[in-house]
C-alpha cells in the first residue's frame, strides 16, 4: 500500500529541521533553496505551512505536461520521479503544479521535487514536533477518524454542559 507525507499544520513551528535534513540528504549541504520541502510562513511566522509534493496519481499535471516524459510513476512506492537525463529544464512542470511543490535548480538547470527519499523521508525523521508523518492510506484514515471522534466528543460535552446549566 502506497504511503504519503501527511502534514499536521497545527504542529509545525517553522523550525526548518525538515528543510535542513532534506537539503543535506539531497544536495549535501544545508540550503533550504535546495530542499524538496518548503515552509511558507504567514502572519509573521504564526502560521507555518510545509509544502511538499502530493505524489498525484496517474494523471499528475507535472507528468502530463512534461514534453520529454522525464517525470514518470514509480510503481514500487507509487511516487512521481524525475529522470534527470531526460529533463530539459523547461520548467513547465513547475508552472503547472497546483501545490507549488516543483522547483528549479539554477546550478544544474533541472527541476526537482520530493521523491520520498526512497521510502524513508528525512523530513519525517528530523521533525521533532511530529508535524510530518509518512503514512499509508489506512493509517491516514484512522488518524482522521480519531480526530473526528475527538471533535464530536468535545461538542457532545459542551452540549451536555449547556443542558446542565439550563436546569
Amino acid at each position: 500500500m502506497a504511503s504519503r507525507l501527511i502534514i499536521d499544520y497545527e504542529k509545525c513551528v517553522g523550525c526548518e529541521s525538515c528543510e535542513q535534513a532534506c537539503s543535506i540528504k539531497k544536495a549535501g549541504i544545508v540550503n533550504p533553496i535546495l530542499s524538496r520541502i518548503g515552509i511558507i510562513r504567514r502572519q509573521m511566522g504564526i502560521i507555518n505551512i510545509p509544502i511538499v509534493c502530493q505524489q498525484c496519481e496517474e494523471s499528475a499535471p507535472c507528468m502530463v505536461v512534461c514534453p520529454t516524459k522525464a517525470i514518470s510513476r514509480d510503481g514500487k512506492l507509487s511516487r512521481a520521479t524525475i529522470n534527470y537525463n531526460a529533463c530539459i529544464g523547461c520548467r513547465m512542470c513547475v508552472a503547472i503544479c497546483p501545490f507549488g511543490a516543483m522547483d528549479f535548480d539554477e546550478t544544474n538547470k533541472k527541476v526537482f521535487k520530493c521523491d520520498l527519499c526512497d521510502g524513508e523521508p528525512m523530513c519525517v525523521k528530523f521533525c521533532q514536533h511530529k508535524a510530518i508523518q509518512y503514512l499509508s492510506a489506512a493509517e491516514q484514515s484512522k488518524l482522521k477518524q480519531a480526530a473526528i471522534a475527538e471533535r464530536v466528543s468535545a461538542i457532545m460535552n459542551k452540549l451536555a454542559s449547556a443542558m446542565d446549566n439550563t436546569k
